[in-house]
């Protein structure tokens, strides 16, 4: 990637994407950069490297969910984990990468859409009606958008991305590149800033 960038590596599923997704704008302007949004698959990723999520081991979860909750507190930002976790976010994925190649105006809508009903609002993002009401109210064409994400250009480009973030070396969400580079979670932003003031 060149110039002075990050790319954001991330899934609307993922708790600690949320959070990274409310500080790096700021972090990004503040160092001149351009931030980079790159939608994968999480699941696709676990698949492929063998990870899972830190809920399936009880003690590493409970101690996730109160770290997670740390840092939304430093971050003055509203944080409620979702009751439905987890979610399957295909659909989600696939809108966002439509979005980007179609409607690229409306991504930024989309985004804040997506992470505040799973990670503010704590809806059942996998419930088709549910979904539709988000993005009804978030002024998208449900029915446009969700046939958007039967496109199989669209399915193609997400899986793609996902294939090329496994092969850099990514194996959860979020992770961060700046140039070759690879930062992963929320709780590594500072090493982000750094690696921008460097650049």
């Amino acid at each position: 990637m060149n110039g002075k960038s990050v790319e954001f590596f991330f899934d609307f599923g993922s708790p600690a994407s949320y959070l990274a997704w409310t500080q790096l704008p700021a972090i990004c302007a503040a160092a001149g950069a351009t931030l980079v949004y790159r939608p994968m698959l999480l699941g696709g990723v676990f698949q492929a490297t063998g990870n899972a999520s830190p809920v399936t081991v009880p003690a590493k979860g409970r101690y996730m969910l109160a770290d997670l909750d740390r840092f939304a507190r430093r971050y003055g930002v509203p944080l409620r984990f979702n009751p439905h976790f987890p979610i399957n976010t295909l659909t989600l994925m696939r809108g966002a990468v439509g979005l980007q190649m179609r409607e690229p105006e409306r991504f930024d809508d989309y985004v804040t859409a997506m992470f505040g009903a799973m990670w503010v609002d704590g809806l059942q993002m996998g419930d088709p009606a549910v979904v539709a009401d988000v993005l009804g109210r978030a002024g998208f064409d449900a029915r446009a958008l969700l046939e958007l994400t039967a496109d199989p250009a669209v399915k193609e480009a997400l899986k793609a991305s996902t294939e090329e973030a496994v092969r850099r070396g990514a194996f959860g969400a979020p992770t961060m590149f700046v140039g070759d580079q690879m930062y992963f979670g929320q709780d590594r932003l500072d090493f982000v800033r750094e690696a921008l003031a460097r650049r």
